[in-house]
Formats: C-alpha cells, sequence, structure tokens
C-alpha cells in the first residue's frame, strides 16, 4: 500500500489541507500563554499566626506545636515545616503534586478550627492560610515613596487602596508592604511617675481600653404620631455619645486615675505620640524611605498575563493616591522573560535557515530545497497548534524543542526527496519517480519516526517535578515528529513530483553563483564520499579493532559519566538578585537599621544595579531582605560575576552578613534562606541540634573553595534577660505569675491595647515603657507591680497611699485609690543569657536548615559530597540525620532517577524496532550507535566546562533518538539488498552504508545545526539553553566518525550470530516476500 499515492495525484487537497495547518500554527503562536518554564506549581499553604510580643520559644510550644499536631494528620501533605520568630509563626505544607489544592485547603480550614482549642486565648485573630507558589519568586516589585510623609504614613493611604486593587487582579495571589506598619496611638509609660502615683501597668491598660469603645448606642423612636407636613408620621432618633479618641492628642488628657480628688491623666505618666504601631520596622527604595509592595502570583496563574494585568492598573493606582506620593516599578521578571523567549525564537529562525542551507548545497537545487523547506514549517507551525491545544506554554523548553526539532523533522523530507531525486536522476520522470521514492523509504521514514517517538515515552510518565519540566517538552517533540512524518508521507512526495528535475535540466537554468557554490560543494562531498569508501574497506577487513573500539567507547562512556560534574538546573541570569540579611542575633533593631542602610549603599554603587530595594522588620526580627534588579545585559557584565565583585566589600560590614543569590525561574523548597542550596538537620532535642549544627557549619565554612555562603538559620546565641520569681514570695503578696507575665508584657511587648476605627481602616492603641527605661535589662528594676495584702510598699507608692482618702468610685475603670504596688527585684532576680531568636521545626521535630552556594566550577553533587564527608568526620551522635532540603533534595532525586530513565528509552527503542523489523537482533545493531552519541555529549560538556544537569539529560535523550537514525537508514537497504538480490551480507552492508552516506550526512548536518545556535549561547537565557546545544553537537560529530564504520561491522558479527541463533530461527518469519514490510517489497 502506497500512502502517498492519494496526495500525489491531489495537489490541490494536498495544498488546500497543507494551508490549513499553517493558519492554524500562526493563530495558535499568536495565542500562546508565555512562561519562563513549564507550569511546576507545587500544591503549598502557608499557615500565619501573631501574637505581639511573645517570644520565639512561646510561639513554638503554645502555637506552633498545636497547630502542627491538627496539621500534620492532613492527607497528602509531603512536607511540613515551621519557623517561629517573635511574636510570628509561620507553618508551611507542601502537598503532593497531584493534590488538589482547593481541597487541601480545606482541609488546612478544618484543621486550623479543630486546633483552636489549644492555642492562647491571647490570640486575638484566627491563625490565617493561604495558597503559596514556593517555585515562583516575585513577579513584580513595586515602592512607594513620599518626600512629606513618613513610611507608616504611606502605609496607611495604600493599604486599603493600592493592596486590594492588586489583589483584585486576575492571577494575582499575594501582595506584601513591607519596610513600614500602620499608624498607631503610642503610649510611652514612665515606670517611675506610676509608682509615685500608685498606678499598676495595668491599670493603665484598661483605662485606655475603657476610653477608646465605640459601641452601639441605639435608635429613639417616638411613641406618638405628629402631624408632619406630609401628613401624620413618628420619628426616630440615632443616638450619639461624645466621639471615641483617634489621635495621640486626643489620647493625652485621657484620666486613667484619680488622686487625692485630682485627676492623673496619661500625659502625666508617659508620652502619647501618633507613631507606627511597629517601630521595628524599615524600608528602603534606592536609599529613599518606602514602603515596598511584593507580589507574587497565584499557583496555574501566567505569569506574563499577570504582570501586563499589573502594569494596566498601575496608572489607576497612581492616581488614586495622594499626589505627594509616588508609586515606582521596582523590577519586572517578564522583561527577562520575554528577552529570554525572543532569543530562542531567533535561534529557531537561525536554525531552520542553517537547516534549509544543508539541504540546499546537497540537494544542489533552489527548487528541490523548497521541498524539505516546506516540511520545516509546516511540521513546526503544526506543532504549535498542537501546543495550543493541548494547553502548553510557550515557554524555554517548548521553544527549545522546536528549534532542535528543526533538525529531526527535515529529516523524513530529506529521506524521501533524496530517494525520489535518486530516481529522477536514473532518468525517470518526476511523477513516477515520487511513486517509486515514496513507497520504498516508506517503512524506513515509518521506523525512524516510530523509534524516535518511543524515546520520549518514558519522559512523558515520569513523576514529580522532573516530569512536570520535562513532560511537555518530551510531548512537543512527540508532536514534531508526528506531525513531520505525516507531511514527509503527503506534500513532500506531492512537491517533488512537480519540482524536482534532473541535473541537466537544473543546470540549464541556475545563475552563476549558484552554479560555484553547487559544483564546490558537490567535489566536496564527493571527495568525502570516497575518503568514507576508502575507511568503510578497511574497517570491514579489520572488524576485530572496530569492535573494540566500540567497547572502549561503553567503558569510557560510563568512566566520563561518572567524573563528569552534576547539577540540576543551569544557574540562570534573570537581571535579578535577592539577598538575605544575616545579623548578630543580639543586634538591637537601631543597629539592625543602621547596618541594612550601609548594606544597600554598597550595593546600590555598583555599577551593573539599576535599582536596590531593602526591607526589615515586621515578623522578621534579627532578618532582612533585599531585592536588587540589574541594568540590561548588555550594559553590565553576568550575575555570578556581579555577586564575585560585592562579595569582598560586603564582608568589610561587621556584625552582618547579606547572601545574594540570583534570582531563578524555578525555586524548590518552602524554607526561606539566606543562600540558594539547603540541607536540613533533625535532632531529637534543640540542644542536640545547636551543638550538631553549630560544628558541621564551622567545618563546612573552613572549606571556601568547595562551598560558600555558609549560613544556618538556627539562632540560638540571641540575648535574654531571664526574670527568676520567687513563686513563694509572690504567692504571699497575692502576686501570680499572670500579672508578673502581663506587667512585663505590657512594659516591653509593644501591646496592643485598645482600637481605634476611623475612615476605612482599624488602627491600634500600642502601649509600651518609655524607651529611655528599657534600653536596657536594669529596667527591670522600675517595674512596679500590683499586691493583693497589705505589705510594705515603695516609697514613692507609699506616700501617694498614705495621703488618699477613701474616694473610690465603685465599678469605674479609673482607679481612685492607689494601689498596693512591689518593686519587681524584690521578689526576682534577672539573669542575662542566651535564648532562641527563631525556632525551628520539621515535621514536628526541632530541625535546623544549612544554606549554602557553589563557588565557580563547583556542582551541587561536588558540594553535596562536602557536606556527607563533614558529616561523617565530625561522628556525630545516631539521633543527629541529616537530608537535602529545597534543589538539593529534587537534585538527588533526580540523579537517581537519570540511570532508569535512560534504560527506560534505550528499552523503548528497542521494543518498538523488535516490533517493526520482527527481529530480535537487527535491533541490537541501531543501539550499537548510542555509546558514541553519550560519549560525545559528555565530553562536549566536561570541556566547554558544563554540568551533566536536567537540561543536558533533555541533549542525551534526543541523541538517542538521533544517532539510531543512521542505522536504521544502513540497516534497511541492506535488509532489502539480501532478500530482493540474495546478496551476502558484507556486499548488502557496504552497498547500503555507501547508498545512504549522503542523506546520513545531510540529516546529521541538519540536527547539528539546528542545534548550533543553542550550543553558541547568546543573549538573556542563554546559559538555560547552552548544555542543550552542547551535548547534542558534541553526540553528533563523535558519533557520526564512529557509527558510519563500527555500524556495519556490528551489522555482521550479529547477523553471524542471528543465523547460528536457534532462538532466533524459531522466531524467524519465513515465507520471504510475504513476510517482508510495504517498504522492502518496492
Amino acid at each position: 500500500m502506497n500512502i502517498s499515492a492519494l496526495f500525489i495525484r491531489r495537489p490541490v487537497g494536498t495544498l488546500l489541507l497543507t494551508l490549513g495547518v499553517v493558519l492554524a500554527g500562526v493563530l495558535s503562536f499568536l495565542n500562546l500563554p508565555v512562561a519562563p518554564l513549564p507550569k511546576v506549581d507545587i500544591p503549598t499553604i502557608q499557615v500565619q499566626a501573631n501574637l505581639p510580643g511573645a517570644s520565639p520559644a512561646t510561639m513554638a510550644s503554645t502555637v506552633a506545636s498545636p497547630l502542627e499536631r491538627r496539621l500534620g494528620t492532613i492527607a497528602g501533605a509531603n512536607e511540613m515545616t515551621s519557623r517561629s520568630t517573635l511574636g510570628s509563626a509561620q507553618i508551611t505544607l507542601q502537598f503532593d503534586l497531584n493534590r488538589d489544592i482547593d481541597g487541601a485547603a480545606r482541609d488546612v480550614q478544618a484543621a486550623i478550627a479543630a486546633a483552636r482549642a489549644d492555642l492562647p486565648s491571647t490570640l486575638k485573630a484566627q491563625p490565617s492560610y493561604r495558597k503559596i507558589n514556593p517555585a515562583e519568586a516575585p513577579i513584580m516589585i513595586l515602592a512607594l515613596t513620599s518626600r512629606s510623609r513618613n513610611p507608616d504614613q504611606i502605609y496607611d493611604a495604600v493599604s486599603n487602596i493600592v493592596q486590594q486593587k492588586l489583589l483584585q487582579v486576575n492571577g494575582v495571589g499575594n501582595v506584601e508592604l513591607g519596610g513600614a506598619a500602620l499608624p498607631s496611638v503610642r503610649i510611652e509609660i514612665n515606670p517611675t511617675l506610676l509608682a509615685r502615683d500608685g498606678i499598676a501597668l495595668e491599670d493603665v491598660r484598661t483605662a485606655l481600653q475603657s476610653a477608646s469603645t465605640d459601641r452601639p448606642r441605639g435608635v429613639i423612636e417616638s411613641i406618638g404620631v405628629e402631624q408632619g407636613a406630609n401628613g401624620r408620621r413618628g420619628l426616630a432618633w440615632q443616638v450619639y455619645s461624645n466621639d471615641p479618641a483617634l489621635t495621640a492628642k486626643d489620647f493625652a488628657p485621657t484620666i486613667i486615675a484619680w488622686r487625692n480628688g485630682a485627676p492623673v491623666r496619661l500625659m502625666d505618666i508617659g508620652k502619647v505620640i501618633d507613631a507606627p504601631e511597629d517601630t521595628r520596622t524599615m524600608g528602603l527604595f534606592n536609599g529613599k524611605k518606602a514602603v515596598p509592595i511584593i507580589i507574587t502570583r497565584q499557583p496555574d496563574a501566567n505569569i506574563v498575563q499577570t504582570v501586563d494585568a499589573i502594569k494596566a492598573q498601575v496608572p489607576g493606582l497612581q492616581a488614586l493616591l495622594p499626589d505627594d506620593i509616588k508609586l515606582s516599578v521596582v523590577t519586572d521578571r517578564t522583561v527577562t522573560i520575554r528577552a529570554s523567549l525572543a532569543e530562542v525564537e531567533v535561534a529557531l529562525l537561525v536554525s531552520t535557515l542553517l537547516v534549509v542551507l544543508v539541504v540546499s548545497l546537497f540537494l544542489q537545487s533552489w527548487r528541490a530545497t523548497l521541498i524539505p523547506a516546506a516540511a520545516v514549517v509546516v511540521s513546526l507551525l503544526g506543532t504549535l497548534a498542537v501546543m495550543y491545544m493541548s494547553g502548553f506554554l510557550l515557554d524555554n523548553l517548548s521553544l527549545m524543542a522546536l528549534t532542535v526539532a528543526t533538525g529531526f523533522v527535515v529529516d523524513d523530507a530529506i529521506v524521501v526527496v533524496e530517494n525520489i531525486a535518486r530516481h529522477v536522476e536514473e532518468g525517470v520522470k518526476p511523477f513516477p519517480a515520487a511513486l517509486r521514492g515514496a513507497r520504498e523509504v516508506g517503512f524506513t521514514v515509518l521506523s525512524i519516526s516510530i523509534s524516535l517517538v518511543a524515546v520520549f515515552i518514558p519522559l512523558v510518565f515520569m513523576g514529580g517535578i522532573l516530569g512536570r519540566l520535562l513532560r511537555e517538552f518530551a510531548l512537543t517533540m512527540t508532536a514534531a515528529v508526528a506531525i513531520s512524518l505525516i507531511a514527509s508521507l503527503t506534500v513532500t512526495p506531492m512537491l517533488a513530483s512537480r519540482l524536482l528535475e534532473r541535473e541537466a535540466d537544473r543546470d540549464a537554468h541556475v545563475d552563476r553563483f549558484s552554479r560555484v557554490v553547487f559544483d564546490r560543494s558537490r567535489r566536496f562531498f564527493d571527495w568525502l564520499h570516497r575518503g568514507y569508501a576508502r575507511q568503510l574497506d578497511w574497517a570491514l577487513a579489520h572488524r576485530g579493532p572496530v569492535l573494540l573500539l566500540l567497547l572502549g567507547a561503553v567503558v569510557l562512556n560510563v568512566y566520563c559519566l561518572m567524573i563528569a560534574p552534576k547539577g540540576f538546573l543551569p544557574q540562570q541570569d534573570t537581571g535579578s538578585m535577592a539577598g538575605g540579611l544575616r545579623v548578630d542575633q543580639s543586634l538591637s533593631f537601631t543597629s539592625l537599621r543602621e547596618k541594612m542602610t550601609q548594606i544597600e549603599r554598597i550595593v546600590r554603587s555598583d555599577p551593573a544595579v539599576a535599582n536596590v530595594v531593602a526591607f526589615a522588620g515586621g515578623g522578621r526580627a534579627g532578618s532582612g531582605f533585599m531585592f536588587v534588579n540589574l541594568k540590561p545585559r548588555d550594559q553590565r557584565v553576568a550575575v555570578t560575576d556581579v555577586i564575585q565583585r560585592l562579595r569582598p566589600k560586603l564582608g568589610r560590614v561587621r556584625g552582618v552578613s547579606l547572601f545574594l543569590n540570583p534570582v531563578q525561574d524555578l525555586q524548590v523548597g518552602g524554607r526561606q534562606t539566606t543562600s540558594m542550596y539547603q540541607y536540613v538537620l533533625h535532632a531529637e532535642t534543640p540542644d542536640q541540634l545547636a551543638d550538631a549544627g553549630n560544628r558541621l557549619v564551622k567545618a563546612l565554612k573552613a572549606q571556601p573553595g568547595k562551598i560558600i555562603d555558609v549560613d544556618i538559620d538556627q539562632q540560638d546565641a540571641g540575648a535574654a534577660s531571664y526574670v527568676d520569681v520567687d513563686r513563694d514570695r509572690a504567692s504571699s503578696l497575692g502576686i501570680s505569675m499572670l500579672t508578673v507575665d502581663n506587667t512585663l508584657y505590657d512594659a516591653f511587648g509593644q501591646r496592643e491595647v485598645a482600637n481605634i476605627y476611623k475612615g476605612l481602616n482599624q488602627y491600634h492603641v500600642v502601649m509600651e515603657a518609655d524607651p529611655a527605661f528599657n534600653g536596657k535589662p536594669e529596667a527591670l528594676n522600675d517595674l512596679y507591680l500590683p499586691v493583693g495584702g497589705a505589705i510594705a510598699l515603695a516609697p514613692q507608692a507609699a506616700s501617694a497611699n498614705a495621703s488618699l482618702g477613701n474616694n473610690q468610685a465603685l465599678g469605674s475603670a479609673v482607679s481612685t485609690s492607689a494601689s498596693k504596688l512591689v518593686q519587681l527585684s524584690t521578689l526576682a532576680r534577672w539573669r542575662s543569657a542566651s535564648t532562641n531568636a527563631a525556632v525551628s521545626h520539621s515535621s514536628g521535630e526541632p530541625s535546623a536548615t544549612i544554606s549554602f552556594n557553589l563557588p565557580p566550577s563547583v556542582s551541587l553533587g561536588q558540594a553535596g559530597q562536602v557536606i556527607a564527608d563533614a558529616q561523617r568526620q565530625l561522628r556525630l551522635p545516631a539521633t543527629v540525620h541529616g537530608d537535602f532540603g529545597g534543589t538539593a533534595k529534587v537534585f538527588q532525586q533526580s540523579t537517581a532517577t537519570i540511570p532508569l530513565l535512560i534504560v527506560a528509552a534505550i528499552a523503548a527503542i528497542y521494543i518498538v524496532l523488535g516490533i517493526l523489523y520482527e527481529s530480535a537482533i537487527h535491533p541490537l545493531t541501531v543501539l550499537s550507535t548510542l555509546p558514541s552519541a553519550g560519549l560525545g555529549a559528555i565530553l562536549a560538556l566536561i570541556v566547554t566546562g558544563g554540568e551533566f544537569d536536567i537540561i543536558a539529560l533533555i541533549g542525551i535523550i534526543l541523541l538517542i533518538g538521533i544517532v539510531k537514525k543512521n542505522a536504521i537508514l544502513i540497516i534497511d537497504f541492506a535488509i532489502e539488498s539480501e532478500r530482493r538480490f540474495a546478496m551476502p551480507p558484507l556486499e548488502a552492508i557496504r552497498e547500503a552504508c555507501l547508498l545512504r552516506f549522503r542523506p546520513i550526512l545531510m540529516t546529521t548536518l541538519a540536527a547539528a545545526l539546528g542545534a548550533l545556535p543553542l550550543a553558541i549561547g547568546f543573549g538573556d537565557g542563554a546559559e538555560l539553553r547552552r548544555p542543550l546545544g552542547i551535548a547534542i553537537v558534541g553526540g553528533l560529530l563523535v558519533s557520526q566518525v564512529l557509527t558510519l564504520l563500527t555500524t556495519p561491522v556490528v551489522y555482521l558479527a550479529l547477523d553471524k550470530w542471528r543465523r547460528r541463533s536457534p532462538f532466533e530461527h524459531m522466531l524467524a518469519r519465513h515465507g520471504d516476500e510475504d513476510s517482508a514490510p510495504e517498504a522492502v517489497k518496492a
């Protein structure tokens, strides 16, 4: 059966069908969503709980642990981590990739509700949760600045305008305002003045709560009916009382007590000021005070579409803001994404032109060149249509698949056109030559395409993050190969029947320049052909050394694979850097503010830096963050060079460390660390964890040439003042531990004691001791506690109490008699000690995350070995164990998966070829070409200083599909010659090698030149494309040299074994002509 005959005889229908595919492809290209990488949305939910003033240890034991017990029972939760800091606990749950995020969110909500009874009663708000995507960096960062407003005033102006409007944008997942807090009324109390008047801190808190109420007051309705202008009507009056206090000026005269008939007002015992509710915050944008806005996308949202929607909102948002507030774009992730995709599109165009040029040099005719060129265009556009219908993205990997596919899809057309052209040169007219030529190579083209598709089958069914990354690539390549197969059997022979002509006719209308180029290329290819014939004869005469050469290639392949540096994904230059700031754990926030300003100034001074935004404080006690936007690629050095240049300058700032990392398109892991890669330590007790973590970090820092930027999130050296209360003495005075804790919280916890309602927002009244009294631990001596019995009072309190009469107003929130106070130091002692500035858990047990970066020329695999060696040398206790997290964990998993993946791809090819050839032996001849391809790819990576990573693995998989094509072209014609003309195997294989030398050379050069623009690697995103191009070009060069000699030798060796094998005889199909494929019968 000749499938091509129908299309050859119906050119109009074939052209119209082809035009339909082209139009569908163009429309699909214009509408395909754009992204940097395929969707790798890890279902992740983050739970947040806040208890202002609570220590990290308190947050961990009273908030994080009860929540973890409930959240840990949710089905499908692969990883649960928590981090408790001052006043904040954050729990992150990562679920199976196949877990529905909405269903997981409902389970999280139920778990939080179940845990509510176990949480502290002082936890005012229910713990909140949100869906996040840890694999995604912020898609856009904005900054708000003003010359006339403080950051808290900016924060207030935008929190209900900008934040809400941005959250309404389709695709936006979270909008975080940093570097500031809402305005508030702050009460800074002088403890000495309180004690003088016999007033306890709790008395002040009670009075403030009563002074700022805004409760419903009801309605008065008339009982009777009055006669009005419009007839009889009833009246109703809304009831109002004095307006609630709203500002510091309103609160200052508030009476908190009466002494000797005179009021004691709030302003008499401290300062009342309008200030941020949290003074331990800061934000900077290019050196100016600012409120940064960090925007992340929702899982499944398209990054480019989301950013475009945000940009469309920016002018409207600026119009809503006061005139003195400026909204600026700091970073936009899509700038480099668009540039990177544009570079890949250029590479795709260059690849197509190079492939067409190679084909024209071989076919010696511009008219003949149009045939495979048309096949390439139809195949690529048809693939775009399939991508659109399948819901794929136009990303770096899919565009790389299309670029590499240019060298694949032209193969089938080359095989068909070359065979038809051979018949035309023999004197057959183009139309019958097309019918005969297409029929002869139909089975060969089918074998090449199906066996190539078989390579991608294991990639399609892979699980995990690696599978998510490679699935669209594999399906895109599969679609390209399938459409190429269809085009080569339909439109290609149809065009050949109309456009091909004999050499004599062709030369008559070829211009002089083309004739010179074609003549020289013909002579060059003839010279290559003669040289190959000599080398082939030598190889056939010396089969033993050739087989040893093949065996040596296998051994060398394994050795090179073992020594090659290994990684996960190439480190990208996205034009952005992110940095985590780590300060000495006992450093005050005032000092942190100064250090952050100094660090920001150093980074901003680098010539490659365009914008810098930095912020600290809030729920991030003792740390800060910085995002850096770099200038365009042609105006600066690589991002890694910028980091290397800044590292020594930043190292001169004492007491603080900034760990800068290039922002990547894919980030794995729910832990937020200062460096890129993570190693997680687990232990039974916090003490064991602290000891092991500090020892391991010290050992790793001693190897700066192998691992750098070593940091640990374990913060157990923070300065603390422990108040040791004499419980017996306190009990005898009627003082409970709750009273002690409340007094300490009132003085030092920035306690929110009341609410203020005005306009569109809600604000807080914050109470604390005057900063002049809490600057050092000795301030504890200035605190006084109310007692429950007759005791000796502090001198100030005693004198105030003695002068008072019985002037109490029962039921009043304001005290009218002096409280009996006792100085804290009479029943407690304080001591300095160290404490945890942060407490981390992993799956409910104590954990610490060591983060690190890689120096130049050190791979992730080598760094992993360094950590393993250090841990082994330290001989850590058996109760302490560690494992990699985030990207390093996925790398470990992929390292174990890669050999299985390669074996599965080879097995798939063997099965498909065995079915096609109905032989268990001939597929082995085809597979014998693979070692040389793998050797060339790995050697090329080693020589160019690359790593064997996921992108290089794709190149290896593609090579498995490419190089076996050479063997298929040779074996098909050898088998045909043996069966049709009864040629001896030696003569048949020699004839096949010489006859198919030109199409093999054409297809190999086409594939190599198709990948060459990727290997050269220019422009944005080149670091992601380069390993793929290098692996393919290197593998093709080595395999082309070796397989043309080893394939015929292996064929003869296996043919001899096949003839002697009883198993093959048993399986063989007898009947010669009846059992041969259609192409062979021809």
